[in-house]
């Protein structure tokens, strides 16, 4: 299948990395303004104050308020926002915290007309890049996507701030980000790609293995707050490389849509199963869709090794892990049959035939344990 495009514009954002880096704040915001608004997660907030503050002391950028986005990325919490007298006065958003806010704040900004930059205190996901925000329900079920006409301008990581994050986030951001490589190659197969998607889905290959290769590292760092050469490369890796193939992948209104398969069709289905959401981080299901997917597609000895990988990490190889059971997968293909990524795959997809997958790779789960076990 072909799509080219003869006339387009992609936005790429740009980013600061370091402990020390919301030093630039004012050398990267100034030609968008002076008044600023902080819109984030409590914690976030809290915990990004007041680096934020004495980042801009000193400079032309003045920081008008600290405004709490409401707790979940709804559009009841984007209007809430929205409405906000300090919100409207500001010339631009920082917008401080986890996915969710992130992409509550990008809805903000691209319904409102306002330049965006982004603060993640977390490594856990790529929205403080992307062009695409994750809606949901107020009972946290998916709601949908919503694509922003760009990108965040720019993106501050600061790694003191990431390295005393939970832990178990940054876990959960290594699960979600080793989707990534193996989603947009699956997707995009066959596919014959103009030039920027496939930027993308060469860039995706350089997702999985600074994972692999640093992940067990990042994790003991982060456990004891303490910054390194591992846990930055792991945290660039899960918010900009990511989030440079998301922006590459998928086209405005997502006309094209390459940014993921069948790890994300598992993990979307996985919202109508109440014990698996509420009790499991996003990453950690997809973690678990990632082997699913790579059994799918047949990609047998590659699951192995990934398994080998998830031990290590203490992420999930079976069912069980993220509480779902057999009687589960009927609904949970339904509502995978339902999104976006449902027709992400190079092949025709069948709520059957994921079902088994999921049996398959549940199997070879338990034999991996099994084998763990008798040595």
């Amino acid at each position: 299948m072909s799509l080219f495009k003869t006339d387009y514009t992609v936005y790429l954002p740009s980013y600061s990395v370091g402990a020390d880096c919301y030093k630039e704040i004012e050398s990267v915001v100034k030609s968008y303004g002076t008044k600023a608004v902080v819109v984030g997660g409590k914690t976030a907030m809290e915990k990004s104050r007041d680096a934020l503050i004495e980042g801009v002391k000193g400079t032309s950028i003045q920081i008008i308020d600290f405004i709490w986005y409401g707790g979940n990325a709804t559009y009841e919490n984007v209007d809430q926002i929205r409405s906000c007298p300090a919100v409207q006065e500001a010339d631009m958003v920082f917008a401080v915290g986890g996915g969710r806010a992130v992409d509550a704040c990008k809805v903000v900004c691209d319904q409102m007309g306002k330049p965006i930059f982004t603060f993640p205190t977390i490594a856990s996901n790529c929205a403080g890049i992307t062009a695409i925000s994750v809606m949901y329900n107020s009972d946290d079920s998916l709601n949908g996507y919503y694509f922003p006409r760009r990108s965040p301008i720019h993106c501050f990581i600061n790694t003191k701030i990431i390295a005393e994050s939970p832990e178990k986030l940054l876990w959960a951001g290594i699960g979600d980000a080793i989707s990534k490589g193996y989603e947009a190659q699956l997707a995009s197969r066959d596919q014959s790609l103009f030039h920027t998607p496939l930027m993308g889905a060469a860039l995706s290959h350089a997702c999985t293995e600074p994972l692999v290769s640093y992940g067990t590292k990042a994790m003991e760092d982060c456990r004891a707050n303490r910054f390194s050469y591992e846990l930055q490369e792991v945290a660039l890796d899960i918010i900009i490389t990511t989030g440079l193939v998301s922006n590459m992948v998928t086209g405005v209104n997502a006309e094209y849509y390459y940014n993921s398969s069948i790890a994300h069709c598992i993990y979307n289905g996985s919202t109508v199963v109440p014990s698996v959401i509420k009790n499991h981080l996003h990453g950690e299901i997809v973690s678990f869709g990632v082997l699913c997917l790579l059994t799918y597609d047949g990609q047998l000895e590659e699951r192995d090794r990934l398994m080998k990988f998830y031990r290590e990490m203490g992420l999930p190889i079976t069912m069980e892990d993220i509480g779902l059971t057999e009687n589960d997968l009927p609904a949970l293909a339904e509502k995978g049959s339902t999104v976006t990524e449902w027709k992400c795959t190079p092949y025709p997809m069948n709520k059957e035939t994921l079902i088994q997958k999921i049996m398959e790779c549940d199997a070879a789960g338990k034999d991996f344990y099994k084998k763990e076990k008798n040595n």
